[in-house]
């Protein structure tokens, strides 16, 4: 019997009242940058602080009255300050640390920001601060007083600083830790540059009183005409009730959500809008209206679905033809974070052949997804649970759990989602299976309406070739498989013959694949580091994909060139990871033209 299960858009739960089992209260603003906001990008102060003397005192104890996130000034010749914000260097935010200044380039700790900001505080509205992102640990101070603390260094974060915050001036000052640790989500252990710092954008929201704080947009899970539109309130006056309104005028839908009193309520809408695909991205002007404020955002509407070995979208069979992806920018050094490094790296990925993209391996920005959307590029999306980490440890487990629900509560909107990653290459064992076969039930408790995944390098060996015998696979929906034959093994000829078998009756992408070349080095195929080899181990790994027949889907390693401290070797890596079809200055290497060919094939056969 085939597993068929429909799912559309976006999860059916509204987050904003949802208590996960480990205790992390979830409270988020959805879409909170097309909120009414006063943006903190820009330049801000800074102060390295390697001993962390601006936190702890000389017994290691956390300062209270003379730590730096007071902001202290001196009053008088005679006080002793020994830090000063208005007169520290300046830093750039969005922005990490690392690529800004040569003495931070390989420098983990901490580092102080600090920034004065303007506000007409007005009594009826709600001020949230608003972090797109910062690496990994961050200490959150309004005027002298922390107002929160966050862990994880790729989800948003929010917190409300109402009763903080003052009308005129006021000072902000966050502390930033990259500093790894064996018992964070990612572990010590990683192939990606760890970046510190505040990486994405930072805002203050100016809320209404009692505001709409979340809303889900989607198909009807059992009716396709039938669009469902989910709301829940926060902030003073929540169990007043009230009515929220919903539009979205192209398919002529004006409805009414009232709202019970613990401020929720949905509406069901027939509806028969054009379902979005990769290769018309269809997206909706939708509208939420409540108590003065207008939100705005742009969703689409579409089913993904597995059958047996196939994935289906809108109820079709789709190969998708990807690419993974680091958030690097492609137009200066460091964290992508805007439009212009969206576009450009999304435009390589269609330029490439792809209609699919894998997020390595961490959930990437807001901008990136929303640019998914509308450049027609269906999105696997990661938490950092990756390689080895402590899955003995349940706190440990519970910081991986609360990275997959702030993924999932802030991209849930986005029709260009199709898979939540639960982990990348971890070893099989007892623990390590409980650990992720608990966070695939979560991520469906939180969202049923997408495929489930986790790409494993844990294939077993044949008298021909490899099978997929992981026990994990028996909790995803699609099976990731990473393989670097001619890489970090066999030769690029040896590639070509391997036969795959699976276990399961499910689809399978090739999550990984690839060899590392530096651009511009030339040389005999059979030489490392030239084109030529790369080229030849993707020949040779091409030839491999053709024979897998649960095959619907490839991204291989990787779209360009990324910075990486495990790959010092001078003159050719230099700290950078080469297996990019593109280098860093993005130019085009010869196994480029291998995959783009490929994929013309693969996109004719499908016409």
């Amino acid at each position: 019997m085939s597993f068929k299960r429909f799912l559309s858009t976006a999860s059916l739960v509204c987050t904003a009242l949802f208590a996960s089992a480990n205790g992390f209260a979830i409270d988020y603003v959805q879409n909170a940058l097309a909120r009414e906001n006063i943006s903190l990008n820009g330049q801000w102060n800074r102060i390295i602080d390697p001993y962390e003397n601006g936190y702890y005192n000389h017994r290691y104890q956390p300062h209270t009255t003379e730590g730096y996130f007071k902001n202290a000034k001196m009053k008088t010749p005679s006080d002793l300050i020994e830090y000063n914000f208005a007169t520290a260097e300046k830093i750039r935010v969005p922005g990490d640390w690392n690529t800004q200044e040569e003495q931070l380039f390989l420098y983990e700790g901490t580092v102080w920001y600090q920034k004065d900001f303007a506000l007409t505080k007005q009594a009826d509205k709600r001020y949230i601060v608003h972090f797109g992102a910062v690496n990994y640990q961050a200490m959150v101070y309004i005027n002298g007083v922390k107002v929160g603390s966050h862990e994880g260094g790729f989800t948003s974060f929010q917190f409300d600083i109402t009763d903080y915050v003052k009308r005129g001036e006021n000072s902000i000052v966050v502390k930033a830790d990259n500093r790894r640790e064996r018992n964070q989500i990612p572990t010590v252990n990683t192939d990606w540059w760890n970046y510190g710092g505040i990486t994405r954008s930072v805002a203050i929201l100016e809320l209404p009183a009692t505001y709409v704080e979340d809303y889900t947009v989607q198909l009807s899970g059992s009716d396709a005409t039938a669009i469902v539109a989910k709301v829940a309130l926060a902030g003073s006056n929540v169990k007043q009730g009230g009515s929220v309104k919903v539009s979205i005028p192209e398919l002529n839908i004006q409805e009414v959500i009232t709202l019970n009193k613990k401020g929720e309520g949905q509406i069901t809408a027939k509806a028969n809008p054009q379902l979005w695909t990769p290769e018309a991205p269809k997206l909706y002007d939708v509208t939420i209206a409540f108590n003065g404020e207008l939100i705005r955002d742009r969703i689409g509407f579409r089913t993904i679905a597995v059958d047996g070995e196939d994935i289906l979208l809108n109820g079709k069979s789709v190969f998708l033809r990807g690419i993974s992806i680091h958030e690097e920018s492609p137009l200066h050094d460091g964290r992508a974070w805007n439009e212009d490094d969206a576009r450009t790296l999304l435009r390589w990925a269609k330029e490439l052949g792809c209609n699919f993209v894998r997020l390595a391996h961490y959930p990437h920005n807001e901008t990136m997804v929303k640019m998914a959307d509308e450049m027609g590029l269906l999105v696997w999306s990661e938490i950092p649970v990756y390689w080895t980490v402590m899955f003995e440890d349940k706190a440990v487990y519970a910081k991986a759990e609360k990275q997959l629900t702030e993924m999932i509560t802030h991209d849930k909107n986005r029709a260009s989602i199709i898979l939540w990653s639960m982990a990348n290459e971890t070893p099989s064992h007892k623990a390590r299976l409980t650990f992720i076969t608990k966070l695939a039930k979560k991520a469906r408790s939180l969202d049923d309406t997408r495929l489930i995944t986790a790409a494993m390098d844990t294939q077993g060996n044949t008298a021909n070739g490899k099978i997929i015998d992981d026990p994990l696979v028996a909790a995803m929906d699609v099976i990731g498989v990473n393989s670097y034959c001619g890489w970090y093994g066999g030769t690029p000829e040896s590639c070509g013959n391997i036969l795959w078998e699976s276990k399961y009756n499910k689809p399978v992408i090739v999550s990984e694949f690839g060899a590392g070349a530096l651009q511009g080095l030339h040389g005999d195929k059979d030489e490392r580091w030239t084109e030529e080899y790369q080229a030849s181990v993707y020949e040779h790994n091409i030839a491999m994909l053709e024979k897998m027949t649960a095959l619907r889907g490839v991204t291989p390693w990787i779209l360009k060139d990324f910075r990486s401290p495990r790959r010092p070797l001078p003159d050719i890596q230099d700290f950078w990871n080469r297996k990019g079809l593109l280098s860093e200055q993005g130019i085009r290497k010869k196994a480029w033209y291998l995959l783009n060919a490929y994929y013309s094939k693969k996109e004719e056969s499908s016409n």
